[in-house]
Formats: C-alpha cells, sequence, structure tokens
C-alpha cells in the first residue's frame, strides 16, 4: 500500500435546480475530493444559509458525464443538446427529490484533478484499512 500524504481536490461551482413549469433556480456547491477517502465525492449545496452535504461515487460522475448512471439516491446523465453541455444530477431521499443542472466542462475539468490526486483504478491503494478496522473494533 502506498503511503502518500492525504491531498484534496475542491471545486465550487453553480448548479441549477430544474423546477417543472418555472425558471430554475442556481444553487451554489463545492465539491471535494479527499485521497483519504478515495472513492467518494462530497457536495455541499448551499441553501439559504445552509449546506446540504451529499457523498457519493467518484465514479458516478466520471461516468455521468458520457453516459447515464446510477440508480436509487444517485442518478447522472449528460444533456442531449450539443450546444448546451450540461450534467443532469438527480438526488432523492427521504426529504425530497431534486433533479440539478451542472456545466459538464466544470465536471470533466474536476474529474481529470481528481485522477491525478487518485488515479483511477488504484483507489484502494490509497485506502488505511488497518486505522479504520482499528476504529470500528474500537467502538
Amino acid at each position: 500500500m502506498d503511503r502518500r500524504p492525504a491531498a484534496t481536490v475542491s471545486c465550487e461551482l453553480d448548479v441549477r435546480l430544474v423546477v417543472p413549469g418555472e425558471a430554475s433556480v442556481p444553487v451554489p456547491v463545492v465539491l471535494r475530493y479527499d485521497s483519504a477517502d478515495p472513492y467518494a465525492v462530497q457536495a455541499t449545496f448551499r441553501t439559504g444559509g445552509q449546506g446540504v452535504d451529499w457523498v457519493f461515487a467518484r465514479e458516478l460522475i466520471a461516468a455521468g458525464v458520457n453516459r447515464p448512471v446510477g440508480q436509487g439516491d444517485v442518478r447522472v446523465w449528460p444533456g442531449t443538446d450539443p450546444d448546451d453541455e450540461v450534467v443532469y444530477l438527480a438526488l432523492s431521499s427521504p426529504d425530497g427529490k431534486a433533479l440539478l443542472e451542472a456545466p459538464a466542462g466544470v465536471l470533466r475539468d474536476f474529474v481529470a484533478r481528481t485522477a491525478l490526486v487518485v488515479p483511477p483504478g488504484e483507489e484502494n491503494r490509497y485506502l488505511d484499512l488497518d486505522s479504520t478496522l482499528a476504529a470500528l473494533l474500537a467502538t
């Protein structure tokens, strides 16, 4: 296993909340990737002064900019209009559902920067399983 210092990649962008029959609403979001949790991306959506956090697989964004992926709580797919390059994120929880529209180029850039930190397919080399297991057994 490689022992490299943890590295993070972050990206601030505006996504659009798609509201049927109404104008879409801008929502600032911060995406954060940490090599200490190499499979995950944390998205913090800022709404009304609060932050709503979602954590999902980096692979969902990486694949979702090119083809529909995901099931259940998080689904991602590219838009069909080549002149307006967007990616859709559908989020679902017991509290409700949201359809968000994000700029595809920004997401591609974010994923590319995360791949410089942890190459896809090498995530397991960055996990600290010994510490994680010790913490689980200590509880």
